[in-house]
């Protein structure tokens, strides 16, 4: 199967996961808007959904696959049987006493970390604490669901795993659906969400671990014991936990800061929500088919191969996301007033205050969609702390920034922030993979950036001036029939600009896109000298 056809593999996966998490959010926006109860939801569940990130999926993803695909190349299916059932005790052990610790820290960590704007207003303390409580064990599910998945995706089964997280989005979309029929108030829509999380959870755990056993491996339960596969992990996994999620810990930031001002926390959330969407489908699925694959090419030495999977990572990343981006910064009012504009989510307060939220995030997308990228470099080589040195790094830019920005800009400041904090970290991933002689030249690769840019800026300024053109179909008073088309047909013929222009300035060619479609299995040969240590 070829690179974009994994890519394509997964992609669709999410892509249904996030389109239906776009009706879930567009329910929940107008059953809850920016109110208090919407705040409090999203704060409490940044907290699991952030531990999530960073000892799930970015834990796994970077330090597991690699270990776990060296297994199955050294000792086989059994071993890397064995050694998924050591990883697993040790994991169910710790998550078990995090979860139970967690629980009974909870108003303190609500206090103090996640929303500590929310301590001195009324109510709004007490459901955060209430909620986050419900929805914490939810990480337990999706720590383990990540395991499996990453045993999935080294075995390069990729679509189970992919379509797992839209179990999420359906059964809150059935919640908000239930509670719409039944005219439940905003109160007990926010407690019926935080159990429908907690529920999906179960249930995405359940569709992976199905498919690891249909893949040929069951795992067995095993006594906690600290072998040297475990310890490796163990090492690899703390830095790779903070690097592979530090999207998420920067959100984590941003949400405390943004709890001192009302409806800055929900604003964050909707937005992210919208912004998502491209990420998720061009740079999650990069992430996880890139891992993989590189690990194996350089395990088995082919080190020309693991260069043009790299380069052909960034090629495809840019040719997707750039358009996106361009998109979401000329359209995002339009967007916003389409996607949530409706019920409780006021047009007059919430629109404005979104919608300048989506653009800054929309400039920032190419650079998280680009660490995405670029860190599988570091983790198929077992070096997992150079990213984590530079996430760091981004983190305190992050904050920084977002100190000195809310106060005169409010939550726009926190997007403004986490979009330089995001090209600081993917300026650094890149400038150390150039240094180590780990990113090799492309010519063709440089000669089309400037021209994908420039397709981009072109589909960005016909969109601009197609927006004031069609201002009052695309108002607040247009019916949601006219402002829904309008909207398609102004981005459907930006796409095609964009298209045209890339292709007419050879900023993509078709044998660009023949050569990765057809692009199989085959390995090259393997290069007899060795790659520099990390």
């Amino acid at each position: 199967m070829s690179l974009v056809k994994k890519f394509a593999t997964v992609a669709s996966g999410t892509l249904m996961s996030r389109a239906l998490g776009f009706g879930r959010e567009m329910l929940m926006a107008a059953a809850l808007g920016t109110g208090p109860v919407a705040d409090a939801f999203n704060a409490a569940f940044q907290f699991p959904n952030t531990f999530r990130r960073l000892f799930a999926e970015g834990a796994f993803n970077a330090a597991f696959v690699p270990l776990f695909a060296k297994e199955i190349e050294t000792h086989g299916t059994d071993g890397a049987k064995r050694f998924s059932e050591e990883v697993f005790g040790v994991l169910f052990s710790a998550l078990l006493a995090l979860t139970i610790a967690m629980e009974l820290a909870m108003p303190l960590i609500v206090r103090y970390l996640v929303a500590p704007g929310f301590a001195d207003i009324p109510g709004k303390f007490e459901t955060t604490v209430t909620l986050a409580t419900i929805m914490f064990p939810y990480l337990i599910c999706m720590s383990l669901g990540a395991m499996m998945a990453g045993m999935l995706n080294s075995l390069r089964r990729y679509f189970a795993a992919a379509i797992a997280p839209a179990f999420l989005n359906i059964i809150l979309i059935g919640v908000l659906g239930y509670a719409w029929y039944h005219g439940a108030d905003a109160h007990d829509v926010g407690f019926g969400l935080s159990w429908g999380v907690l529920a999906a959870g179960i249930v995405q755990l359940a569709i992976v671990w199905v498919a690891v056993r249909h893949a040929g491996i069951s795992i067995g339960f095993r006594r906690p014991k600290m072998t040297p596969n475990v310890k490796r992990l163990l090492i690899l996994a703390l830095p790779a936990a903070i690097t592979g999620g530090i999207t998420q810990i920067n959100q984590l930031i941003g949400t405390a800061i943004a709890s001192g001002q009302n409806s800055a926390v929900s604003s964050l959330a909707y937005a992210d929500r919208i912004y998502q969407l491209p990420l998720g489908v061009v740079g999650v699925a990069v992430a996880i088919v890139l891992l993989p694959e590189l690990s194996r090419a350089l395990k088995s030495g082919n080190l020309i191969e693991a260069a043009n999977l790299q380069n052909r990572s960034v090629e495809f990343t840019l040719f997707m996301t750039l358009p996106a981006a361009a998109a979401l910064w000329v359209m995002s009012e339009p967007i916003v007033r389409l996607v949530y504009e409706r019920g409780a989510f006021a047009a007059n307060h919430s629109t404005p205050v979104v919608a300048s939220i989506l653009a800054i995030f929309g400039l920032g997308l190419p650079a998280f969609v680009l660490i995405k990228a670029f860190t599988p470099g570091y983790f198929a080589r077992e070096d997992t702390r150079t990213p984590m040195v530079f996430a760091a790094i981004s983190v305190g830019v992050n904050v920084a920034t977002a100190l000195t920005l809310f106060p005169s800009m409010g939550a726009p400041g926190i997007a403004v922030a986490s979009a330089v904090a995001g090209w600081v970290n993917a300026a650094m991933l890149l400038g150390m993979l150039i240094r180590r002689g780990h990113w090799g030249r492309d010519i063709p690769l440089l000669k089309r950036i400037p021209r994908l840019v420039l397709s981009a800026v072109v589909m960005a300024v016909a969109l601009y001036f197609a927006e004031h053109y069609f201002a009052t179909k695309l108002g607040p008073g247009s019916p949601l029939v006219v402002k829904a088309t309008t909207l398609f047909a102004l981005v459907g013929g930006g796409a095609a600009l964009y298209f045209i222009t890339a292709f007419g300035t050879g900023g993509a060619d078709f044998g660009m896109i023949r050569r990765n479609v057809k692009r199989g299995s085959k390995v090259t040969p393997p290069v007899t000298e060795q790659s520099p240590e990390p």
